[in-house]
């Protein structure tokens, strides 16, 4: 997977995400926050998943 670059977020994810997988994201404040990958990993209807992240999101 070395340098490929997706149109969407739903694309990166394709055939890579499974039930009860460990997700680590990175980013640090508000302008780090990967709301697109967040958002495809909803969508993908995967569950079960374990997240892991340096920062702890917003209240909305």
């Amino acid at each position: 997977m070395i340098n490929k670059v997706y149109d969407t977020p739903a694309e990166a994810l394709a055939g890579i995400v499974r039930n009860d997988m460990v997700v680590a994201v990175g980013g640090f404040g508000l302008c780090g926050i990967p709301e697109q990958l967040i958002i495809a990993l909803r969508d993908s209807g995967v569950t079960g998943l374990t997240a892991v992240s340096n920062n702890a999101g917003v209240d909305d």
